[in-house]
């Protein structure tokens, strides 16, 4: 019979999960960023399938939490922005891994959870 989790039976404590970084578009770019060191908005914009705005909303929220940078420069009379993990970025980065890795580890247990339902 199932039973609805509790504090006593939870596996895993869901506010370990940073939502900042949790939503599919902000993750990807969190990735990119940790596997190239940084990336040239269109090029991000282009990889990720956004448009300008929605880039930049997804953007907005993880500089506004310390996560990434965002620098405009001109090259000749064309507007560049480069983006970049900030350190407080990689150390949050390596946090939610650390979560997703708890949460995985009991992959068997929740797995046999399912097929029991």
């Amino acid at each position: 019979m199932n039973r609805a989790p509790t504090a006593l039976n939870m596996p895993f404590d869901i506010a370990r999960i940073n939502e900042v970084i949790h939503g599919r578009v902000r993750l990807g770019i969190m990735t990119l960023l940790v596997a190239r060191g940084g990336i040239e908005f269109k090029a991000l914009r282009d990889f990720l399938s956004l448009t300008d705005g929605n880039l930049s909303t997804h953007l907005r929220k993880l500089e506004d939490a310390g996560y990434i940078v965002q620098e405009k420069t001109f090259v000749g009379r064309k507007p560049l922005t480069s983006i970049a993990l900030t350190e407080t970025g990689r150390v949050a980065f390596l946090q939610y891994l650390d979560a997703m890795r708890v949460l995985l580890r009991d992959e068997d247990g929740i797995r046999d959870q399912l097929d029991e339902s």
